[in-house]
């Protein structure tokens, strides 16, 4: 038979327990008719009754968050993250929190240690929110709009075209081609569009592009392609040949989040490859050109003007700098990585100046 000293700690806690259910259901009884000050005490009431209820911390921030209480979400999210810590559902909805409630600083840090305890799962999640808080402003598809408005080129052609969004930005008016060997696009294009599924080495060595663009040069270019640092190289030397000194080649994923998504092999859902490399290498070799990233999320959008289409540095030297800067290690963008790859603000007013 249990003596009466021995029962205590096990009336404590079932006191307790049923404490914090009644104060949980009225809590959220509260939420739904809108009395936050109310349903924010008797949740509480509950968590202080159980703090060690991962389960009833979850529900209970559930519900603040789904009423606005988004103080009281973070403060139930941390207290079930104590013990939970490699809870990534968790993790990402309390930053998602902490950001809404003002505190960027703090949701990139939670971000950043997820990701690094992210070991044997994706982090893409992590990664997705991070970059939206590293980059606010107008969203990488926002600005690429803008630049096809503002530049109204006459032609364009786009390298990786995938569903064909960004290809359907072009201006009416813009003699448009898509180049990606195994596009999917479900849309119907605009007349003066057309994409080619072939790969761009092919394309560029088998096309007559001028003749496909009506005679005219290339005044607007886009590369989307392979997310690999050669193959974007090359896909800027077979561009620039075909443009004017005016005219203006935009790459894609040139700010990545970090290390793993920068990969040459792909791991993550949220993928950037190692297109960065391709910004020290035009720094290094074309110093002739106008390089500046634009910090849009998702993974910036870096505009290069200033063009030679007679330059042949690149062809000419075109495997040293591929082995040279495949053996440049991540590592090379963290001291400075704003400088090291002309990070530009994401500011319309200032990016117009660029494109003139």
């Amino acid at each position: 038979m249990m003596r009466p000293f021995m029962m205590l700690p096990l009336l404590n806690r079932l006191f307790s327990g049923k404490i914090s259910m009644v104060a949980l259901s009225a809590g959220l009884a509260a939420y739904e008719r809108g009395d936050l000050p109310t349903g924010r005490r008797l949740i509480a009431i509950a968590s202080s009754a159980a703090p060690r209820d991962a389960a009833l911390h979850a529900r209970a921030a559930a519900a603040a968050s789904q009423a606005g209480d988004h103080q009281m979400t973070l403060d139930l999210l941390t207290t079930v993250l104590r013990s939970q810590p490699e809870n990534h559902e968790l993790q990402l909805q309390a930053a998602m929190t902490q950001f809404t409630l003002g505190d960027t600083q703090g949701a990139v840090q939670r971000c950043e240690q997820a990701i690094v305890r992210s070991t044997d799962r994706d982090p893409s999640a992590f990664l997705g929110l991070l970059v939206g808080l590293r980059l606010p402003g107008p969203s990488r598809a926002d600005v690429l709009s803008a630049i096809h408005n503002w530049l109204r080129p006459r032609t364009y052609v786009e390298v990786g075209v995938a569903e064909g969004n960004s290809l359907l930005l072009a201006a009416p008016g813009t003699r448009a081609i898509g180049v990606d060997p195994a596009p999917m696009i479900t849309r119907s294009l605009p007349p003066d569009t057309t994409v080619y599924a072939e790969k761009s080495d092919d394309f560029f060595a088998n096309r007559d592009v001028r003749a496909l663009l009506g005679g005219l040069p290339v005044e607007l270019g886009f590369i989307d392609g392979m997310h690999l640092f050669e193959f974007a190289l090359r896909d800027f030397m077979n561009l620039e040949r075909l443009c004017t000194p005016d005219s203006t080649i935009l790459f894609d994923d040139c700010i990545p989040a970090d290390r793993r998504s920068a990969g040459r092999d792909r791991t993550t859902d949220f993928w950037t490859g190692d297109v960065w490399r391709v910004i020290p290498a035009l720094k290094k070799y074309r110093p002739d050109l106008r390089i500046h990233t634009i910090a849009a999320s998702p993974t910036g959008l870096c505009v290069v003007r200033g063009l030679d289409p007679a330059s042949r540095v690149i062809a000419e030297n075109h495997d040293a700098i591929v082995k040279e800067f495949l053996a440049l290690d991540y590592s090379a963008l963290e001291p400075d990585k704003t400088k090291f790859l002309n990070v530009f603000p994401n500011d319309w007013e200032r990016i117009k100046e660029i494109l003139r």
